[in-house]
C-alpha cells in the first residue's frame, strides 16, 4: 500500500466509550480510518460496529492496549506501522479520574493511577506517534491531547487529576515545539462537562469551591467530536494549540 494514496490513518486512545467513541465515529464519518486502543475488547468492539454502521465500511481495526505498559504501547505501533505503513492522527484520549477524597486523605495508588494513565500513558503514545510521523514517508503527522478545563481551574479534592491535566498542556507544548522541524503538530483540547458516563454525576449535583453542591449542565458530546475533527481535518502548515470547549452555563468561569 502506498502511504500518500491510502485515507489517512487515526489512532484514538480509550475509544470504547464517552468522548473516545463518540470521537472515532466522527473521524470516520471524516473520512479516517480508525484504530481503536482501549482495555477492553468488548467496548472496542462496539465503537467498530457502530463506525461500520454508519459508514458502511469494514470494521476498524481494535487493538486491546494498556498505555500505562511502554511494551503494550510499542506493539500497538507496530501493528499499525505493519497494517497502514504510517499514522496521520493520534487522538491522545484514554484518561481516569480520581477519587473524591480530601487531599490529605489520598493513597499512593489513587495517585499512581492517575499519573500512570493521564500523564505517563498519554507520553508513551505520543512518544511512539512522535518516532512514526517523523520517519514516515511523507514525514509528519498530528498529535491531539485530551487536557481539562480542570488543567487551569480545579475542582475540590481533584490533586492527581488536576496535577496530571496540567502536566498535558506542559507536555503538548513541548511536542509542538519539537515537532516543528519534522511537520508534526501537536495540540491540545480541555473539555468541560461533555456528557458522558463520567459526567453523570453532574445530574445530581457536584462540589463546588465554596463548599455547596451544585447541579452542573453538560453538552452533548459531538460537540466535542466535531471540533477535534475539525483540528484533525487542518494541513499540517496550520495548527490550534489550544481549544477549550465547555458548557456554557457551567460555573467554570467564576469557579472559587
Amino acid at each position: 500500500m502506498n502511504p500518500e494514496l491510502s485515507p489517512p490513518v487515526a489512532l484514538v486512545t480509550g475509544a470504547g466509550s464517552g468522548i473516545g467513541r463518540a470521537t472515532s465515529v466522527a473521524l470516520a464519518n471524516a473520512g479516517f480510518q480508525l484504530v481503536l486502543a482501549g482495555r477492553t475488547i468488548e467496548n472496542l468492539d462496539e465503537t467498530a460496529k457502530l463506525i461500520s454502521s454508519q459508514t458502511g465500511a469494514p470494521l476498524p481495526c481494535s487493538v486491546v492496549t494498556d498505555i500505562t505498559s511502554s511494551q503494550s504501547v510499542r506493539d500497538l505501533f507496530e501493528l499499525i506501522q505493519k497494517r497502514f505503513g504510517k499514522l496521520d492522527l493520534l487522538f491522545n484520549n484514554a484518561g481516569v479520574s480520581a477519587p473524591d477524597v480530601p487531599f490529605e486523605q489520598l493513597d499512593d495508588e489513587s495517585w499512581n493511577a492517575c499519573v500512570d494513565t493521564n500523564l505517563t500513558g498519554a507520553f508513551y503514545s505520543a512518544r511512539e506517534a512522535f518516532r512514526l510521523m517523523k520517519q514516515q514517508t511523507p514525514q509528519g503527522g498530528r498529535i491531539i491531547n485530551n487536557g481539562s478545563v480542570s488543567s487551569q481551574t480545579p475542582r475540590p479534592n481533584s490533586a492527581p487529576y488536576v496535577a496530571t491535566k496540567h502536566a498535558i498542556t506542559g507536555l503538548t507544548k513541548s511536542i509542538s515545539l519539537d515537532g516543528r522541524p519534522y511537520n508534526i503538530a501537536c495540540g491540545q483540547i480541555d473539555i468541560g462537562n461533555a456528557s458522558t458516563d463520567m459526567t453523570d454525576r453532574m445530574a445530581k449535583g457536584v462540589k463546588q469551591a465554596d463548599g455547596t453542591t451544585a447541579i452542573e449542565p453538560t453538552i452533548d458530546v459531538k460537540h466535542i467530536a466535531q471540533a477535534i475533527v475539525y483540528m484533525a481535518s487542518l494541513p499540517l502548515d496550520a495548527n490550534v494549540p489550544h481549544i477549550t470547549v465547555m458548557a456554557n452555563q457551567m460555573p467554570l468561569v467564576g469557579r472559587g
